[in-house]
Parts: structure tokens; sequence; C-alpha cells
């Protein structure tokens, strides 16, 4: 997915860097990604670690988590994807709310994908309540469809907005590909919950944090991500048909620094790596600050393409790159 502040492009830099620092043998630790987002991280280290602790605020995460790091033995889901992507449509609530043609008429989706990504969605929910389907399968074939319909949902990459007219890729009939995850021999465990209140109940080795870094809200941005993973009915509000959603203190100027210290405070972990940018709401120095008063500092950069969802941000930034800071701390023992 395409997805702001995700680190899949920058996934190999951070394993080599956070082996530097931790052993090339990362085999008996616990590795906390405690901002998972789509869990491009966690992914990444799932393979090399005793442990993968997956957290985010958001369901849609939640879900994609839950299978990619969550799911850890074979099974065969292909005749339930074939027979996914063989159901008749139905006009449900992502066709009438989010859908061309729908009665609210918000071009999220052509009215063909928002039909069938309502007929997915209730044959998921009716064979988990059946028990033709158990958990681990459940959250798969639910990551299956978030990010199919994601690859067919017509807006600049972000769902704080869609555009006027259906382009190319949204036109394209949704087919439901496989969310296939990878079989380690750890044992995984993923959260749906405020990371701060999470930090309290955790503990191990390595301690990822990949916060928000500014004000833009997670819940507004991929609010019909959070519909569809839920499937919950409410009243959308605006032309956009926005959810009620929980705001970070990470995207709050006056709330970041008190938050960021409080979770350094609490974690139970030997060494914290901190993913933020250079146009973060905390200054690098403040970062720095907070961090050294926990034990040893250290810092690596890299300049990376920045994130572009639409002509207008790209409007709005004239840089072209970014400088990603992984902060780090090994953590003074008590």
């Amino acid at each position: 997915m395409n997805y702001i502040g995700s680190k899949h492009k920058l996934s190999d830099w951070l394993l080599e860097n956070i082996k530097a620092v931790c052993g090339d043998d990362l085999s008996q630790l616990v590795f906390c990604d405690l901002f998972a987002g789509t869990g491009a991280v966690g992914r990444t280290f799932k393979p090399y670690v005793k442990r993968v602790i997956a957290n985010d605020l958001e369901f849609y995460s939640y879900v994609l988590n839950r299978n990619y790091i969550g799911n850890n033995s074979i099974f065969d889901a292909s005749a339930l994807i074939e027979e996914l992507n063989e159901i008749p449509p139905r006009k449900d609530f992502i066709f009438h709310n989010y859908s061309e043609t729908g009665s609210e008429n918000r071009l999220y989706f052509s009215a063909e994908n928002g039909q069938k990504i309502d007929a997915i969605r209730a044959k998921i929910e009716e064979w988990l309540e059946q028990s033709r389907i158990n958990e681990d399968t459940y959250f798969f074939l639910l990551a299956s469809l978030l990010e199919s319909a994601d690859k067919v949902a017509n807006t600049a990459s972000v769902y704080g907005a869609y555009l006027k007219k259906l382009k190319k890729s949204a036109q394209k009939t949704l087919e439901l590909v496989p969310a296939n995850f990878e079989i380690t021999s750890g044992s995984h465990s993923v959260y749906n919950t405020n990371s701060n209140v999470l930090i309290n109940d955790i503990e191990g080795d390595i301690l990822y944090l990949d916060p928000p870094y500014n004000a833009r809200q997670y819940g507004a941005n991929y609010h019909v991500l959070n519909t569809i993973a839920k499937k919950d009915t409410f009243a959308p509000k605006g032309k956009t048909g926005l959810r009620a959603y929980t705001k970070s203190a990470f995207c709050s100027k006056l709330e970041v620094e008190k938050s960021f210290e409080e979770l350094i405070a609490k974690a139970r972990f030997k060494t914290l790596f901190l993913s933020y940018n250079n146009e973060g709401l905390m200054p690098a120095a403040t970062v720095k600050e907070i961090m050294q008063r926990y034990g040893k500092y250290d810092l690596v950069t890299k300049e990376y393409q920045r994130f572009k969802a639409d002509k207008t941000e790209n409007r709005n930034h004239k840089a072209n790159a970014t400088t990603e800071y992984l902060h780090i701390l090994e953590k003074h023992q008590k």
C-alpha cells in the first residue's frame, strides 16, 4: 500500500542499523513495532527475531498486522479467495456512502467495486459467524480485501478526499489478491490499543517507534479502510464521509513532547529506535534532549524520496527529498 510514513523502502536500512547496535544475531530477541501501520517493519524483522509485538491504534492496521505478523501457520485459502472473487454484487454501506451512483455519490470507488467490496465483506463475516473459517483465516481474508480495495480506490493515495472523476486504476474491477504472510519459528502478538497504555504491559529487547510526524491524523486519512475493516454502520459526516476517530497526541504540537517522554520513561526495553524526519513536530534537538536523560544516545540519518499524495501537497513542499532520522537510545537498566 502507498502509505504515509511507510518504511517499506527504508526497511533494509533499518535492519542494517539495528543489527549494528544489537548484533547480527537477533534470533533470541523480542522486537516491538509500537506504531506498526501497514506492518512493513514488523514483517522485515519477523524472520530474524524470537518474537514480534506489533501494535497500532487504527483498526485497519490491526487487521493487516494480525494477518502479516499474527498469522504464523500454514492454511490453504485459495478456494475461498476464488469463491469471493466470483461473488454476486451487493448494495450495502460502502456502495451507498462511498461509491459512484450510491445515494451519497462519494467517488471513493466505482459503482461495481463498491458493490463488490460490500458483498465480499459481508460473506467474510458470515463465514466467521458460521464457523466456516477461524480467526486466522478471517484476518487473512480481511487483509486481502483491504489491500485489494486500496488498489482500486479513487484517491490520491489517502482517503482525506476522493478525485472528481474515476482515474484509470479505479475503473479496473477489484480482484481479491491473497495477502500472503511469512511463517517463522517465532511466536508473535498483535495489539490494537494506545501506545502509551500498552507500554505498561509489554517488555523486550528492541523497541521500534515510528509515530506520526505531523498534524495529519491517520484516522482521517484512512477512514474508509477502517469502515471496511470494522463493517459497522454510522452517519458519515461531511463531503468526504468521515467517521469519528481517535486523535493521536503525537499529532499535537502541544502534547507530543509529553507523550513521547512518557513513552521513553516507561519503556522496559534495552534499546529504543525512533524513526522521525526533519519535518516532524519535534525538532531533532528536542528528541535528543529527551532521550539522553534515559541512557546512551546516538543518531543516524538518511535522505530519501518524500511521500507524494497529490499535486497540492507537492506545491506545499518544494523539496523532493526528506531526511529520515533514526534516533537510538541504549537505555539505562534499573
